[in-house]
Parts: structure tokens; C-alpha cells; sequence
């Protein structure tokens, strides 16, 4: 079973539960704006995912430009940076997949293909 985070009113994250069900993955669901991920918890995603810091940022939300964080986080220390992500889930990319040995940040089908039993 894979953790699934989302935030229910993103079309994106609506989509990928549609996949997670077509495809018969069994996950756990997350409200990813009622229970924001821990500092403990991106720390490890990130690890375990090998992609850039800056992929679990959600460059289109509201929260990301309000804050001005493109022009912002280039200046940050990555342990800054996850501070920060830690702070609030609307800052975070959604949907998440997270699996034992494996995350996936963004909703790719082609990517996702990894997760059908």
C-alpha cells in the first residue's frame, strides 16, 4: 500500500485517485492542507525520491508567488527550504506517492505506471 497526499479541490490530484482506482494500486489518503508534512517527513521523501528540492515546491500555488519564493528560495539552505515546506501542505507539490522505496511528486500516468500491481 502506497501514502497517497492530495488536496481535494486540485483537478490534478482528482485525476491521479481516478488512476490509483482504474489501475487497482491500494493507497492511503492524505489531506495534504489538514495534515502538512513534517520536517521529518520531506527530509526522508527527498532522499528517497533523488529529484531536486525545488520539485517539491508547488511553483503554481498561490501560497509559492504571494511569498515571492521563486526569487527567494535560490538564496535558501536546503535544510531552510524544508523548514519551510514543513510550514504549510499548500506549499507542497501534490500529489505525492510515497512507497517504500519510492516517491513521486506530480501526477505523470508513465511514471505512475510503476505502481500497478
Amino acid at each position: 500500500m502506497v501514502q497517497f497526499l492530495y488536496y481535494p479541490k486540485c483537478g490534478t490530484c482528482r485525476k491521479a485517485e481516478q488512476w490509483l482506482k482504474a489501475n487497482g494500486v491500494a493507497y492511503q489518503g492524505r489531506l495534504i492542507a489538514e495534515q502538512n508534512p513534517t520536517l521529518e517527513e520531506l527530509r526522508a521523501w527527498h532522499a528517497k525520491s533523488g529529484l531536486p528540492l525545488k520539485k517539491f515546491f508547488n511553483t503554481s500555488g498561490m501560497l509559492y508567488k504571494s511569498m515571492g519564493l521563486k526569487d527567494k528560495l535560490p538564496a535558501m539552505s536546503e535544510e531552510e527550504q524544508l523548514a519551510l515546506l514543513a510550514t504549510d501542505g499548500m506549499l507542497v507539490k501534490r500529489p505525492l506517492v510515497i512507497g517504500e522505496d519510492f516517491v513521486l511528486v506530480g501526477f505523470r500516468p508513465e511514471e505512475w505506471e510503476r505502481l500497478k500491481p
